[in-house]
């Protein structure tokens, strides 16, 4: 066999897509029209509030809305989702391309599609239908580069699912980035906060639930859009990515839920030995299977060139790269599952946790933890995903390349829902996950990790969730005005572990530029706020000193312990050093920066505003927000996207919530960017469910008119 090209590119794109998962489905008939007319009626942030007599109308009018807010990157991330970039924009799609055909991608969106149950099926084109009803209706308002991509199908939808899954696969399992993945700001990984408040630990006795998911704000494949769809069997609220059909973080009258990236690695990558024109497995030589693809290649005149390649594939998965003696092939989790849209379609329609569970149970979305509350009271925190079975005896053993050439490491299947990590109820009043393994979901934390193998999740808790931890355990009966302050904290707890000895060993070493900087620490109010000077000093130090998580120990005297989990990592271990990295910045910011007590906010900028929050780890900052240097000042890029604060009360939903960047990318909507002043101020809008309350905020009404 030749030597396999490197087939390098937005790697690892895709997951689950719609489809049909078992278990009855929750609410009532979504057949059954309900009364009143099918319309769009739109607030005064841009959220559309979608009436439906029935699912299709729905469908119809949330692509419609879609349509109208993003309609150029929706079709533009379509395109990609079908493999024809390069046919729509030129070579530079080239690459993505190859990949998202040696992957499957388009087959699995169209097999996936074809395997949904009739009336979701009908849903999905509806949705497709009112995209393609928008830009028929407004073609001026739709780029002359996307065009070609209408009109979209239900299939576009699930290959679009499938891409986006796995990309946070792709990036999220331990394995080395894939090349070409382009639009994720540097050292950026998906995030979240979220917690769940059981009435007990709630001052009103009500249950509430914190969303806060942190991802990049000017990544189309990764950005939020806000929604409240009605239909029947369905009152839902909440967030999704662009160009799905379904919301995937939200609530309704009686339940809301979550979700966090989980440190779930379901892909790996794997290294084969190339021989005879094979691979070898288990002291043998075995074929590889091949098919022949194609992708076409848009010229500078506008022609098109077709050029055909060979899909190799292993028993582990499709070859992604390789060279004359050896070969990576891929397996992923959910590619042959085609039950993801639907699952969160109907976890918005549950009623109650039995409900709500037996429809997660599924386990058709192949990651990201479940953070959950309900009206009854109930929390849960479930570590979800398709969790493969290993032949490993820890996580370390199935991160990076594996080997390929012994079926010891070949996946046995997957773990099923009642292996996973899950609390329900605990009597601490909290559950909550900001992207730590799930062992300290809760404290005390009634998980046991002698039940579960040890290549499920690693053993630590980062700084940022250390915080979260210290803050809800120090208050026995949370306000719904304490839940928001507690979201907006940007102190640093890492500060708390390590000036205690960073500044006396300043002060000790006697130089000039070491004591101007302790006495900016010691001045200095440990959180990331527009005034807070002193910020920038210790972040730039902190990022010389210390890795992402605690549990590598690399900087400090005393490392990370399960004994004392959110008390540890603490102190320096070599304080001279230390001491060293703090002079070598503080004399950057001397000399470039506007001196070592800069202001935060005149360093950092979200939009034109003051910034407030920062990176989360290893800062242990909770109110994360990340910054790219633009011009004299760093330009928020990354972090908190869509916020929700709810509680639920009998008479219903009652919160708060935001959307950073605004609730549109589309070039002249008013309504890109125009909650940068929001979370900017720390500050968030009410949450409009009822009819009336979506009347007296009305900014327009767009009726919803399918054809027959």
């Amino acid at each position: 066999m030749r030597a396999i090209r490197l087939i390098c590119i937005p790697f690892l794109l895709a997951a689950c897509a719609p489809g049909a998962g078992g278990g009855a489905r929750p609410g009532p008939d979504p057949q059954t029209p309900a009364p009143g007319q099918s319309e769009i009626l739109w607030d005064t942030w841009g959220v559309p509030h979608v009436y439906g007599r029935t699912a299709e109308d729905v469908g119809w009018g949330f692509g419609y809305a879609q349509a109208q807010l993003h309609g150029d990157a929706i079709l533009r991330l379509y395109g990609l989702a079908r493999g024809r970039g390069a046919e729509y924009w030129g070579p530079r799609y080239a690459a993505s391309d190859r990949l998202v055909h040696t992957m499957g991608i388009p087959g699995a969106g169209r097999e996936g599609y074809e395997a949904q149950e009739p009336d979701f099926r009908r849903y999905l084109d509806a949705f497709a239908e009112g995209i393609n009803a928008y830009a028929r209706a407004h073609p001026e308002r739709i780029a002359d580069s996307v065009e070609a991509v209408l009109p979209v199908t239900g299939a576009d939808l699930v290959a679009h699912g499938h891409r986006l899954m796995f990309t946070f696969l792709s990036i999220t399992g331990g394995n080395p980035p894939p090349v070409g993945m382009d639009g994720l700001p540097t050292g950026a990984r998906p995030g979240s906060n979220a917690w769940a408040i059981a009435p007990h630990r709630s001052a009103s006795g009500n249950a509430m639930l914190l969303a806060n998911p942190h991802l990049p704000w000017n990544e189309d494949l990764m950005r939020f859009t806000e929604a409240h769809l009605v239909g029947p069997g369905m009152d839902l609220s909440g967030t999704t990515l662009i160009g799905f059909p379904v919301i995937a973080i939200g609530f309704n009258d009686r339940l809301g839920w979550s979700h966090t990236v989980n440190t779930i690695d379901g892909l790996d990558v794997f290294t084969l030995r190339l021989a005879d024109g094979g691979y070898r497995m288990d002291g043998a030589v075995r074929p590889f299977e091949t098919r022949a693809d194609s992708i076409r290649i848009r010229q500078s005149d506008g022609s098109l060139k077709t050029e055909t390649f060979t899909v190799h594939s292993s028993v582990h998965g499709p070859v992604i790269g390789g060279n004359d003696t050896t070969a990576r092939a891929v397996a992923v989790q959910g590619l042959d599952q085609h039950g993801m849209l639907r699952q969160w379609w109907d976890m918005g329609r549950a009623r109650s946790l039995a409900e709500f569970e037996n429809v997660v149970r599924r386990l058709q979305v192949s990651m990201f933890n479940v953070i959950y509350a309900d009206r009854a009271g109930h929390i849960l925190y479930l570590f979800n995903g398709r969790v493969p079975v290993r032949g490993q005896t820890s996580f370390a053993q199935a991160q990076g390349f594996v080997r390929g050439d012994t079926s010891a490491t070949l996946w046995r299947g997957v773990h099923a829902y009642d292996d996973l990590p899950r609390i329900v109820d605990p009597r601490s009043g909290f559950v909550q996950n900001s992207n730590s393994p799930p062992w300290f979901a809760t404290r005390p934390t009634p998980l046991d990790t002698a039940r579960y193998p040890a290549y499920l999740a690693p053993r630590w808790v980062a700084f940022r969730e250390q915080r979260a931890l210290h803050m809800l355990a120090a208050d026995s009966s949370i306000t719904f005005d304490e839940l928001l302050a507690m979201r907006h904290d940007s102190h640093m707890l890492l500060a708390d572990r390590v000036l205690d000895d960073l500044i006396p060993a300043a002060r000790a070493s006697g130089r000039p530029l070491a004591l101007q900087a302790a006495d900016v620490l010691e001045r200095w109010d440990r959180a990331a706020e527009p005034d807070s000077r002193g910020a920038m000093l210790f972040m730039l130090w902190a990022y010389r000193m210390f890795e992402g998580i605690p549990e590598t120990g690399r900087g400090f005297a005393r490392p990370w312990s399960p004994s004392d989990p959110i008390n540890t990592p603490d102190g320096l271990a070599d304080p001279a050093a230390a001491v060293a990295a703090l002079e070598q910045v503080a004399e950057l910011m001397r000399t470039r920066m506007g001196g070592m007590d800069a202001p935060w906010g005149q360093l950092n900028r979200i939009g034109t505003f003051p910034g407030t929050g920062a990176p989360g780890d290893p800062l242990g900052v909770f109110h994360v927000i990340s910054y790219a240097q633009q011009g004299d000042a760093g330009q928020a890029v990354f972090g908190d996207t869509y916020v929700a604060a709810v509680e639920f009360t009998r008479d219903g939903p009652r919160g708060q919530v935001v959307l950073s960047y605004g609730n549109a990318t589309q070039p002249g909507n008013p309504h890109a960017g125009d909650q940068l002043r929001l979370i900017a101020e720390k500050r968030m809008r009410p949450i409009w469910r009822t009819r009336a309350d979506v009347e007296a905020n009305l900014e327009a009404r767009t009726p919803i008119e399918r054809a027959p």
